[in-house]
C-alpha cells in the first residue's frame, strides 16, 4: 500500500468506478490494488455519492477498471498492461483536467 501514500486520491468528480476482474489470474494485482486504494475510507470521503463496484469473475477475464465522471466522460484502465501507479496516474490527470473545467466553467459564469 505504498502507492496511496504518495498520492492524494479526490473523487469530487467522479460518478462511479466499476472494477472486473477474475481472481485466480496472475495479472490482477494492480486492478486489486487500484480498488483497494479507491475503496478506502479516506478516499470514499472525498465523495460520498460516488460509488465503487467490484465484480468478480471466474472466466479469465481481463482485468478492467472503468471510472465514469460527472459529465458523462469514461476512462477504462486495463490493469493487465498497467501496474497500480500507472492507473492511479492516469486516473489523477483525468480528475485534474476535470477540476481544471469546472473551475473555467464557473469562472464565465
Amino acid at each position: 500500500m505504498a502507492t496511496s501514500s504518495k498520492v492524494t486520491v479526490v473523487l469530487k468528480a467522479v460518478k462511479n468506478i466499476t472494477a472486473q476482474f477474475c481472481p485466480f489470474e496472475s495479472n490482477v494485482g494492480s486492478t486489486r490494488m487500484f480498488l483497494s486504494v479507491m475503496s478506502s475510507h479516506k478516499v470514499r470521503a472525498t465523495n460520498l455519492n460516488c460509488e465503487v463496484i467490484s465484480t468478480v469473475k471466474h472466466d479469465r477475464s481481463e482485468p478492467v477498471v472503468e471510472i465514469t465522471y460527472l459529465d458523462g466522460d469514461k476512462l477504462m484502465l486495463k490493469g493487465a498492461k498497467l501496474n497500480c501507479s500507472e492507473m492511479l496516474s492516469a486516473f489523477q490527470s483525468m480528475c485534474s483536467a476535470k477540476e481544471l473545467q469546472a473551475k473555467l466553467a464557473a469562472a464565465k459564469k
